[in-house]
């Protein structure tokens, strides 16, 4: 019996001497988007796949609701928490009604950070603005100002009501708008992301106030479907569409006139960048606390403030003189 038990146990030492060290247990990474189909965040999740391929024992699971509603997202979330995946990185449609999902994925060990569009700091551990708010808030209302030297009537078209980034850098540039005198902000409107009822914002704005210099779309959905309803009126040259938008669906209306410049930082490295977050929180290598700083690979290092909370990069202009740079890349 002895001997018996001896050769089990050599043999046991030699599967494991056979078999190596383990291998490191893959990561699964959920990227939740605000909704499926738009272009912004098609664009993030190549870099998530870059980030992936860097890393090498990572997973991307890509996903998020048909629409940009809260309630969407919550299911997302649950069916997630249900797949027990290690990550959650998410734009939030809604600052506050996300928190009670994300919080139990938090419970049941799952890291969660927020991108693009911020959660409220109890349903996260960090959240990755894609540039520094007040910078972006100065920057769309600089776009439409640059191009009116007499000032003007400009109007805002944003994406949701609840949406946390656009609601901020409205806020900012609100704080801002004083900087630029003669510029008169007439309105706030919402197309919800969707390119339709964005559309038809633009045109009720064109025809509510007659005397429209600009409209300031500090999303990629509602500045392509202003652009549009601007040729669709032949009011290209008479109104300017500027804000935040994508160079590869923004070239276009650069080149007719509807728009003359726009901002963007590249959402590429955004979704890279909150790749890596994740996995370094995920994996222990980083901690989320106000003042830590985290590696983001090629794109530095993010600092965070009291709330847990850091910006990648400035945004960068776009118009004619190098559109043609861009356009084939995002």
């Amino acid at each position: 019996m002895k001997l018996l038990k001896s050769l089990l146990a050599a043999t046991a030492v030699a599967a494991v001497c056979i078999a190596g060290p383990a291998q490191a247990e893959t990561k699964r990474i959920a990227l939740v988007v605000k909704a499926l189909g738009i272009g912004f965040f098609e664009a993030a999740a190549k870099g998530a796949e870059e980030a992936a391929k860097e890393l090498g024992d990572v997973e991307i699971i890509y996903t998020g609701p048909t629409d940009t509603t809260a309630e969407g997202q919550i299911e997302v979330i649950n069916a997630l928490i249900a797949q027990k995946v290690d990550a959650i990185a998410i734009s939030a449609n809604d600052q506050d009604a996300l928190v009670p999902s994300l919080k139990k994925a938090m419970d049941r060990g799952i890291t969660v950070i927020s991108w693009d569009s911020g959660v409220a700091p109890e349903g996260r551990q960090l959240h990755l603005n894609p540039s520094s708010n007040p910078l972006i808030g100065n920057m769309i209302i600089k776009l439409a100002a640059d191009h009116l030297p007499d000032g003007g009537d400009v109007a805002v078209l944003s994406a949701s009501a609840t949406a946390t980034n656009q609601n901020i850098w409205i806020e900012e540039m609100n704080k801002v708008k004083g900087n630029y005198p003669g510029i008169n902000v007439v309105a706030t409107v919402y197309g919800d992301d969707l390119a339709d009822k964005s559309y038809r914002e633009a045109q009720g704005l064109m025809q509510t106030y007659p005397d429209l210099k600009a409209i300031i779309a500090p999303t990629s959905v509602g500045i392509v479907a202003a652009a549009q309803a601007v040729s669709d009126a032949e009011k290209a040259g008479q109104v300017n569409v500027t804000g935040l938008g994508l160079p590869s669906e923004m070239a276009g209306h650069i080149e007719s006139g509807a728009s003359k410049s726009f901002a963007i930082w590249n959402p590429i490295d955004l979704g890279y960048s909150a790749t890596i977050l994740a996995y370094n929180l995920a994996t222990g290598a980083a901690e989320a606390a106000p003042g830590a700083e985290i590696p983001m690979g090629r794109m530095g290092t993010l600092t965070l403030d009291d709330n847990s909370e850091g910006a990648m990069a400035d945004p960068f202009v776009y118009d004619s003189s190098n559109i043609d740079d861009f356009k084939d890349i995002f």
